[in-house]
This record gives structure tokens, sequence and C-alpha cells, in this order.
């Protein structure tokens, strides 16, 4: 199960209880903008969103282990993030 709300993330869509995965993406401490994929412990694709004007995501996953993927002009980079039931897992990832 996952949902994301596109543009980015506000601190007022947190949902109580929701296992949530947010981060910003940048390059050089400037935000980018781009895409972000979410794609499971098997390296299988779960869910995509576009990051917002400041560099922001968000994806509401099941508990596990998640690779986040950056996808910005000339380049990837990839995260492990591991989500606890109704926590908040953090990514920042610099390009």
């Amino acid at each position: 199960m996952c949902g994301a709300k596109a543009g980015g993330p506000d601190a007022s869509t947190i949902r109580p209880g929701e296992t949530t995965i947010q981060g910003q993406v940048t390059r050089d401490g400037e935000p980018v903008t781009g895409y972000v994929r979410l794609l499971d412990a098997t390296g299988e694709f779960t869910a995509e969103v576009p990051t917002s004007a400041t560099g922001q995501f968000r994806f509401y996953a099941a508990e596990g282990t998640w690779t986040v993927r950056a996808l910005v002009p000339g380049t990837t980079a990839d995260r492990t993030v591991v989500a606890q039931q109704g926590g908040l897992a953090e990514v920042a990832i610099a390009v």
C-alpha cells in the first residue's frame, strides 16, 4: 500500500498512525526538482511522485525496507530506508 500527494509534502497532511517516508532531493545544498520512485525490497516499482519546488517528496507505505530513487536531470541516486509501522522515516538525497 502506498500513496503520495503530488507537489511535495506539507506538514498538515501527515496522517497520524500511517507509515510515512519523506525527504528532500538536493544538489550542492540547493533543492532539485524531478521525480522520486519508491521500490520495494525486491526492487519492484511501487510508486513515483514529482518533487515540490523545494525538492521535497512524501510516500505513505507499508512497514519494511524500501529503496527511494531520485530521478533528476543528469543523474539518479538511491537511498535505502527502513520504515516502521506508524513511523516517519526521513530521507536526504544529495545528487
